[in-house]
């Protein structure tokens, strides 16, 4: 069993990382080619391009300008977003992290698909951004269906022909999964307000850290126990799930 999640737009590359062990990102070259022509563009040129203020433009446009001698991080420890929020790796142990690297991968527009472990630079765009190569005109037209290949090969390998997908639809529509050939399970977490329930995005997103913690710390292989997840408050919702999409509630 496989879990994925998206990455986040907020990175920490400040605090020193727990974990001294590190590894090499599949599609690395395939991040440095895009990193180098992202470079070549201005800050008002990137800024139009990501949809980004002034600021942030300035910053990315410095990034992807020294892009060669950037510092790197593990995957994991960088992102600082809500669904890292929730799943907290500063704070799980040697071995639970060594259990994420082997069943979790992380999304992305500019690495296609990582561990945790694996090392990234600091860096700005969405899997959505319509970024033109000559492979197409944006990020997903790019990557093509090596993002499913590989993963494929992932899910074969963990013993279990089950995905959990854990992640938005922006960076899930990445993932072509006529060519999984897997069973793939996507939970989704709501809230109940004015009597009726409903998906609240931060919430939504720190949950699905929580679940991913949830697999991690409890060694999930079996996709039945994820019924039993109640972190947060979250219950399973038998009556709102449908098939595959199942549905977690509270209040």
């Amino acid at each position: 069993m496989v879990v994925i999640i998206s990455p986040a737009k907020t990175l920490d590359f400040e605090s020193i990382a727990p974990e001294s062990i590190t590894s090499l990102a599949h599609f690395a070259k395939d991040a440095d080619y895009l990193a180098a022509k992202l470079g070549k563009l201005n800050p008002p040129q990137l800024g139009s391009l990501l949809d980004i203020s002034p600021k942030l433009a300035q910053l990315n446009a410095g990034r992807y300008a020294t892009w060669k001698s950037a510092p790197a991080k593990q995957a994991v420890f960088a992102y600082n977003g809500d669904v890292y929020d929730g799943l907290n790796a500063c704070t799980l142990s040697i071995e639970e992290i060594e259990f994420a690297q082997q069943y979790v991968r992380i999304l992305s527009g500019l690495y296609g698909l990582l561990r945790p472990l694996d090392l990234i630079k600091p860096y700005r765009i969405d899997m959505g951004t319509p970024f033109a190569t000559p492979k197409g005109k944006n990020l997903y037209s790019y990557w093509g269906d090596r993002i499913a290949d590989h993963l494929k090969k992932t899910i074969k390998e963990s013993g279990n022909n089950v995905l959990i997908n854990l992640a938005s639809q922006e960076y899930f529509s990445a993932v072509n999964t006529k060519k999984l050939n897997a069973r793939i399970i996507t939970p989704a977490f709501k809230d109940k307000s004015n009597g009726k329930y409903s998906m609240v995005s931060f919430f939504a997103k720190k949950a699905r850290g929580m679940m991913s913690r949830y697999i991690i710390q409890n060694a999930v292989s079996d996709y039945e126990m994820l019924m039993g997840f109640d972190d947060g408050g979250y219950h399973f919702n038998n009556d709102l799930s449908k098939g595959d999409n199942w549905v977690f509630t509270r209040g």
